[in-house]
């Protein structure tokens, strides 16, 4: 894990302004601030929106400690953040090991906890990130810099059984084999480069519904290249303990197989009386998805913890 301060002399961090409007603020502040002057994590600082707003919303005596592992999203939310020397941290890390970092940084017991998941709207508009099929980009899609995996590996040497599990699994995609074996075929004579390349590549093999044919594919190359499922069950079951008696964990998910892991680890939680469900799984507001059309399939659940 890296301190903030060890993240801002890397080169590839140069344009510092971005725009993203974080989903559900308002009922995130609602349910989530019971405590004014106390401890907060925000596990997935992303470009700051939800720190920001917590922040504004906690006491001068409050604090709130920041994690991301995107070194380029560290950077932008440190500049949001700036107005407010001494009640924020931030600390390059996965989540996965928030248990580490909360140790060394003796960050606890918290008040509260949040996981926005998925990936933040820069990672959609940076063409040279690879995260979108409509803007041509290479194949990496990593989170992290530092991870040696990227889509591109994934999709020029995993056999083709691998491939469909995967696109099955992560991206519940019913042409998953179909998709595995053409990818393999044509792989043999021109490898993919190019995030536009394999997108209509896909596009030229299915047959075009509501949503781009390669949506589903390109999800799941995205969870497995940053093992997004893994890191969010280690995640949530490594916070619970730091938790103070009364503090609550929000979490954001925007795809089933993510809400379905929150779901079942926040039951489990109620099931061994640990916590208790705050409210049921909540939206975003109508007009909220009308001026940020992406908050569309987010959801919010939050637990309090009892003992």
């Amino acid at each position: 894990m890296m301190s903030l301060a060890a993240t801002l002399s890397e080169p590839f961090m140069e344009e510092k302004n971005y725009t993203h409007e974080p989903v559900m603020v308002d009922e995130v502040l609602q349910v989530l601030v019971t405590e004014p002057a106390g401890f907060y994590l925000d596990a997935t600082l992303g470009l700051g929106g939800h720190a920001e707003a917590i922040l504004r919303t906690i006491s001068a005596q409050g604090r709130l400690l920041g994690l991301d592992m995107d070194p380029e999203a560290l950077q932008a939310a440190a500049n949001r953040l700036q107005s407010h020397p001494g009640r924020f941290r931030a600390v390059r890390a996965n989540f996965r090991t928030l248990g580490q970092v909360l140790e060394k940084e003796k960050f606890f017991p918290l008040a509260g906890a949040l996981f926005d998941l998925g990936v933040s709207s820069m990672h959609f508009d940076k063409p040279e990130r690879g995260f979108s099929f409509q803007r041509e980009g290479p194949l990496d899609m990593r989170l992290d810099p530092a991870n040696p995996l990227t889509a591109g590996t994934i999709v020029n040497n995993w056999p083709a059984e691998q491939l469909a599990l995967l696109f099955k699994e992560f991206g519940e995609e019913p042409a998953a084999l179909r998709i595995a074996r053409s990818i393999e075929s044509r792989r043999r004579s021109k490898p993919f480069k190019t995030t536009t390349e394999l997108a209509d590549f896909i596009a030229g093999i299915l047959p075009r519904g509501k949503t781009h044919p390669a949506t589903r594919t390109f999800m799941a190359l995205r969870i497995a290249v940053n093992a997004e499922l893994e890191n969010l069950t280690r995640g949530l079951e490594s916070v619970l303990p730091y938790l103070r008696r009364g503090g609550r964990l929000a979490v954001i998910s925007f795809h089933s197989l993510e809400d379905r892991i929150v779901k079942n680890i926040f039951s489990s939680f109620v099931e061994q009386g640990v916590c208790r469900s705050v409210a049921a799984a909540a939206t975003p507001s109508s007009g909220e998805i009308s001026r940020n059309p992406r908050s569309r399939s987010a959801k919010l659940r939050i637990v309090e913890k009892l003992s």
